[in-house]
């Protein structure tokens, strides 16, 4: 039996996509380029971002414990 950790591997790196550019965004306060930053729309998705990596941290973890508990009834 195959667990297919992929997608909650996936799912961590698009949130840690996310988290860098809410953090790039947030650390573009000051500079002259011009552009505003919605410091309370860049915090919400920074709190999302670390959400959902830590749902998927637990799907994988879930999944690691399963297969862990099927090898151990299988011997």
């Amino acid at each position: 039996m195959m667990i297919d950790f992929q997608t909650p591997l996936k799912g961590m790196e698009s949130s840690s996509a996310s988290l860098d550019r809410a953090a790039s965004r947030i650390a573009a306060i000051g500079q002259p380029s011009g552009d505003t930053v919605d410091l309370s729309a860049e915090m919400v998705a920074l709190i999302h971002a670390r959400n959902n990596f830590g749902a998927n941290a637990k799907a994988a973890q879930t999944m690691d414990e399963l297969t862990q508990s099927l090898l151990n009834i299988v011997d």
